[in-house]
């Protein structure tokens, strides 16, 4: 079965093209340094022939408010528009747990206005809601830093390892279309800013963790629960220490 995988080079499209690959798929890891640009609409017409399903894991180069949402809504046009002329049998993307409720935050606008499109093409679709990668922590950390302290709040954090999500995309995108949303997270749930303190104690960083930061995410003041999900999700296999002792392997 010939799959395209957009974003296909990322940390998310690395896993997932080479999953369905040791299955023996025709996978296409398509980018644009592939020749394969879903913005300009360069190679999309020729990537889709003959494609049964596309999975989207392409992500906006700025979070800018403006390029941001032109970038979601002009790459989701012009490629659901190359997947219709084609024939795509399934179309799988992958978005955020909770954007729906943070639309005070233009990144999470965005996502919201690259869901209707998919919902709005005709093309049977799923989209995976997935909370926050484990692989961020560090990221958050390091934006949360003032001096020797690392401010940050109390909000929920459930964490999942970018191996479940890559897992999680695989197995649905070679099912049959929800045509609606699924969500995933990981096993475990704690407060931002404990997982990042544990973080830190794992890899010897000297910072002080400081639980007085602002309950907000991507810049934007969200609620304590915004970030995990608020029914029911399918929950990842990786917990913090077993996706930490995997990282300290790889080094």
């Amino acid at each position: 079965m010939k799959i395209v995988v957009i974003g296909g080079s990322g940390l998310i499209g690395t896993k997932v093209v080479g999953l369905l690959r040791q299955q023996g798929h025709n996978v296409i890891a398509a980018s644009p340094a592939t020749g394969i640009n879903t913005i300009t609409g360069e190679g999309l017409a020729e990537a889709m022939k003959e494609t049964a399903i596309v999975i989207d894991l392409a992500n906006s180069p700025s979070f800018e408010e403006k390029a941001v949402m032109e970038f979601f809504q002009t790459a989701g046009r012009n490629l659901l528009g190359a997947e219709i002329n084609a024939g795509v049998k399934h179309h799988l993307a992958l978005s955020i747990v909770g954007a729906d409720i943070m639309q005070n935050i233009p990144y999470m606008r965005a996502k919201i206005a690259q869901e209707e499109l998919i919902k709005k093409s005709g093309v049977p679709y799923t989209i995976i809601r997935s909370t926050q990668f484990l692989e961020f922590i560090a990221g958050i950390a390091n934006q949360a830093t003032d001096g020797n302290e690392v401010h940050l709040s109390d909000v929920q954090f459930q964490p999942i390892a970018a191996d479940d999500v890559a897992s999680f995309v695989a197995n649905y995108a070679l099912g049959t279309p929800v045509n609606g949303t699924v969500e995933i997270a990981g096993p475990e749930r704690f407060k931002m800013y404990e997982i990042v303190e544990r973080y830190l104690q794992h890899t010897g960083d000297p910072r002080k963790v400081v639980s007085n930061g602002k309950p907000e995410y991507f810049g934007g003041e969200i609620t304590h629960a915004a970030l995990v999900p608020a029914g029911k999700a399918t929950l990842g296999s990786i917990d913090f220490e077993k996706w930490f002792s995997s990282q300290t392997q790889k080094v």
